[in-house]
């Protein structure tokens, strides 16, 4: 097993299960690093609502059988047997009461229960195909045999964590195609003017429906002193490409034009910023005010003093706000890599290569990349137990 990761740790806890001989192989220091880190210390590790409707993939179908076989309710019930508490926060986020590393110490229990091996700071220097198994050379100089072999090496988000394309470069020493990979779940970046204009707005944060073509958000949405940032930027970042707009509602449920209109019918005399305050941060509202006289060429004055097509610009720059993010903050911040081992060379029901036996893929290193808010650790658990029934 290459890879200390989600994925990794659970396919050997689940293959040791079965009485497997197991070693779990990685370059870093420690542990589940991921895991730690996760949803602010307290590991995000699962959401209610998961299914395959929230997994972007080049074959969509690929991962329903890991994840029906595999359920968010399986892992919650083992959390609940170890003991560990947890809460539900929005939109179906399952996160521990305490620290996250609750869960990597369930894992690492786990896998001494089941007799299973770790080796850290170790890296694997090359890969061999026998017959049967393979034979791994590892930077110690110590050579491996093995009957199997699971990599679970994740993709190159957070590089400075050691995340690299391992995993890649191996399958394509094998002959297996690897599809394009980028950032996913990541902050979009403004161009210099842009960003320039948006400056005073850093740190700022709005309730907002973001889009991407059909594809839409509703959560939190943060202005940052690099561009966008929040959960409804990074879930679109996974469908957002370079050179397309965004489209922003940040007053989702809101007809703001009517609200305006009645404002000034009422408060004729309130100036436009203080009517736009009433629903937005105050230095969003005085910015948006500002932007709209000086397009109109005229002072803000009042309320009283705006016609329905001023009134119409308004809602448009709060409600169908458009923007061309010049790109993201790339693997260094990314939550996940989008893309990785194609699964047209997978079978879903082992995540076995179908041109190599004995080598699987699972996790993240696969092409199959979730929503933010606990799917892509239950990508982790199904295909890490997938993989471990049958190594």
């Amino acid at each position: 097993m290459v890879g200390a990761g989600a994925a990794g740790l659970f396919c050997a806890w689940e293959a040791g299960k079965r009485g497997r001989s197991v070693l779990v192989i990685d370059h870093a220091e420690a542990p589940g690093e991921k895991i730690r880190i996760s949803g602010g210390g307290r590991c995000n590790f699962t959401n209610l609502h998961a299914s395959p409707a929230n997994y972007l993939s080049g074959n969509p179908s690929f991962c329903i059988s890991a994840l029906r076989r595999y359920t968010q309710h399986d892992f919650i019930a083992l959390v609940q047997r170890h003991g560990i508490a947890f809460h539900e926060k929005t939109l179906g986020q399952l996160f521990c009461d305490g620290s996250s590393r609750q869960i990597i110490d369930m894992l690492l229990a786990g896998l001494r229960e089941a007799g299973a091996s770790l080796r850290l700071s170790t890296r694997v220097e090359r890969v061999e195909k026998k017959e049967p198994g393979f034979d791994l050379t590892l930077s110690d100089g110590t050579r491996i045999a093995c009957a199997s072999l699971v990599v679970a090496s994740g993709g190159k988000s957070i590089p400075k964590m050691g995340a690299s394309g391992w995993g890649y470069d191996l399958a394509r020493r094998f002959g297996i195609a690897v599809t394009e990979t980028r950032p996913a779940l990541v902050p979009l970046t403004f161009e210099p003017q842009m960003l320039a204009r948006l400056k005073p707005l850093a740190g700022i944060s709005v309730e907002a429906v973001v889009s991407s073509g059909k594809t839409r958000f509703q959560e939190g949405l943060l202005f940052t002193h690099r561009g966008l940032s929040g959960p409804s930027i990074l879930q679109i970042s996974s469908y957002w490409r370079e050179g397309s707009e965004i489209a922003v509602r940040m007053l989702p449920g809101i007809d703001l034009y009517e609200t305006l209109r009645a404002t000034r019918a009422t408060q004729g005399r309130q100036a436009p910023q203080t009517a736009l305050a009433a629903h937005l941060p105050k230095r969003l509202a005085q910015m948006i005010a500002e932007e709209e006289a000086a397009e109109a060429s005229k002072p803000a004055g009042t309320l009283a003093d705006l016609s329905d097509k001023r009134l119409r610009r308004l809602d448009a720059a709060v409600q169908d706000w458009r923007i061309t993010p010049e790109g993201s903050e790339g693997y260094r911040t990314a939550e996940v890599t989008l893309g990785g081992i194609d699964t047209a060379e997978l079978d879903s029901k082992t995540l076995q290569a179908k041109r190599v036996p004995g080598l699987y893929f699972i996790g993240e290193v696969v092409d199959v990349t979730g929503w933010l808010g606990g799917y892509n650790f239950q990508w982790a658990w199904s295909s890490g137990w997938v993989a471990g029934q049958v190594v």
